[in-house]
């Protein structure tokens, strides 16, 4: 047996998978006692800047001390048949940390400085700072940008390290270590630093053997300049490497062997690769959650307009892996159905045993294509791809009166799958042919959606098996760091796991959405790129305000 820990953005999953066939014995899950930190740190009452995303370094240890020995007792696994533990982590979240892996936010006279805590993929307050680390890279003409769709968003580490050293030069002289989550929980397990290929790749800039140059940093902040040499710089280790044995404090937290083998950290969507089979060149997953990540390996190298990255080996060893994304899929449907599903909606749900997005999907699923007559725009939490801007916001157009919150809903829905089927077109005109597609994350529950993401990209839909897709993929790494297989590929084959049946699109709703998709694509061009700046005004107008109020400049105005 192997586990795999998933650590999501909200709640980390673990799975206990059967080495010889990827059967699935048990899963459990833990809910972070903190969830996303947004408003005010834990025991503070001073609002935090806009667009913060925090994390509880805590919550993830909780993950390993719970959720972990409830699987196995779920599954009746006695620890002694475990041969591995593999992990994968949200990406890009960013710990800073102390020479021996402690969080900052963890020292005590440290608690109560927001850039000590840990900052979540979603942390888009470092905006800024990526708008100079693009204007400066444009100006002196960098290569490593086109391996990032020529340019780089807040979500980035060198981002969210310039806007640490330039609001809390102390908290950023106290760093010792500047780490992405998914190696820091290693740390954790095996007691000693790794980094992996992966998220070095695509999110920390490493491109071609190096980081960006101390020139270039130094351009930035004088500061700055030894960021990669003293914050970063560590050797790279290959995904489905041995990252070391689990420690005897780990061994305590899980009820794990001590000394079983660690894998190397991954990230949640390109370890699902592996579950998926979607390890060959080609085949493009997409991993439908909060957000979505769509990971894919190829043999060709290319430059693809709005791509979020490319690393040799960053899904498996041996292929270029292609990845882009779109920052807000899931959460937009709850925070539609949270904050405007009317009470009505909510007493109708309860009285017919339903969730409210099973009500709201059951009502949106019986309308004609188009029949809504409304068109949003998926960027509410920004557009990572293919414009790469978390200055925007999302957009509805054509509502009237007689508008119903079903028909939103499904709008928002639809929205999300043209913004697919835009990052799938970008790759595709940029001569990385997408082959076929898999669907996994948690979005593979809903027919509903997964009909509409057919029905608008007109092809068929492979789907992963198992909801737990991202910790599945986890464990068939830790099968690969034991031992149990030589490579990834072989024990993809072996252990994945896909459903039988695709989901097919239907021919006249396709017709439908291909006139849909031309208006979305003329609204997307128009708030997008460059033909308003509507949207961004509104953004900085916003901001501003929030600002002026955090600073408490506005208590005389009112």
């Amino acid at each position: 047996m192997v586990l795999g820990v998933d650590f999501g953005t909200l709640s980390g999953r673990v799975v206990v998978v059967r080495v010889d066939d990827g059967a699935e014995l048990a899963s459990a899950a833990h809910a972070y006692r903190h969830g996303v930190i947004t408003d005010r740190l834990p025991g503070s009452e001073r609002a935090l800047e806009p667009e913060t995303a925090l994390q509880c370094p805590e919550d993830y240890r909780e993950v390993l001390r719970t959720a972990v020995p409830e699987a196995l007792r779920a599954g009746g696994v006695l620890p002694e048949q475990v041969i591995g533990i593999g992990t994968d982590f949200t990406s890009c979240t960013f710990l800073p940390v102390t020479s021996e892996g402690t969080p900052l936010c963890e020292i005590p006279e440290l608690a109560r400085r927001p850039h000590a805590w840990p900052k979540l993929w979603r942390h888009h307050a470092a905006q800024p700072e990526a708008d100079r680390i693009n204007a400066l890279a444009a100006e002196r003409g960098e290569k490593w940008p086109a391996r990032y769709g020529g340019r780089i968003s807040s979500e980035w580490q060198f981002a969210k390290a310039l806007q640490v050293l330039e609001d809390d030069p102390e908290i950023y002289e106290r760093t010792d270590r500047w780490i992405e989550a998914a190696d820091w929980i290693v740390w954790q397990l095996c007691g000693r630093e790794t980094r992996n290929v992966a998220t070095a790749g695509y999110k920390g800039l490493h491109q071609d053997g190096a980081w960006p140059s101390t020139d270039f940093l130094a351009a930035l902040d004088p500061r700055f300049a030894g960021f990669v040499q003293d914050k970063l710089a560590h050797p790279l280790s290959q995904l489905g490497e041995r990252a070391g044995p689990l420690t005897a404090q780990a061994a305590s937290w899980t009820g794990l062997p001590e000394g079983i083998p660690v894998a190397v950290g991954n990230i949640d969507a390109h370890v699902t690769a592996a579950t998926a089979q979607t390890t060959g060149s080609g085949r493009m997953l997409a991993i439908m959650g909060t957000s979505t990540c769509h990971v894919m390996n190829s043999d060709v190298l290319a430059e693809v307009p709005g791509m979020c990255g490319l690393a040799y080996g960053g899904i498996t060893p041996g292929a270029w892996g292609y990845e882009a994304g779109q920052s807000g899929v899931g959460d937009i449907f709850g925070w539609f159905a949270d904050s405007y599903a009317p009470p009505a909606y909510h007493d109708e749900a309860r009285e017919r045993g339903l969730t409210l997005h099973e009500l709201l999907t059951a009502k949106a699923e019986r309308a004609a294509v188009g029949e809504h007559g409304l068109l949003a725009l998926d960027w509410h939490s920004g557009n990572r791809s293919v414009l790469v801007d978390h200055d925007l916001s999302g957009v509805l157009v054509g509502m009237t009166l007689d508008t119903r919150p079903e028909e939103v809903y499904r709008a928002l829905v639809e929205a999300t799958a043209f913004g697919t089927r835009t990052i799938v077109e970008a790759f595709a005109s940029s001569g990385v042919p997408v082959h076929d597609l898999t669907i996994g994350g948690g979005m593979v529950r809903n027919p509903f959606v997964l009909q509409v993401y057919a029905d608008v990209l007109d092809r068929p839909l492979r789907v992963v098996a198992s909801e737990y897709g991202c910790a599945v993929g986890a464990a068939i790494h830790a099968a690969v760091a034991a031992g149990a297989y030589p490579d990834i590929h072989a024990a993809s084959e072996a252990m994945g796991r896909v459903r039988e049946e695709a989901v097919v699109p239907d021919p006249a709703r396709a017709v439908v959405y291909d006139e849909l998709y031309s208006v979305y694509s003329e609204l997307h061009d128009h708030f997008g790129r460059g033909g308003s700046r509507s949207l961004h005004r509104l953004r900085a107008l916003r901001n501003a305000v929030l600002a002026r109020a955090q600073d408490g400049t506005e208590k005389g105005e009112r």
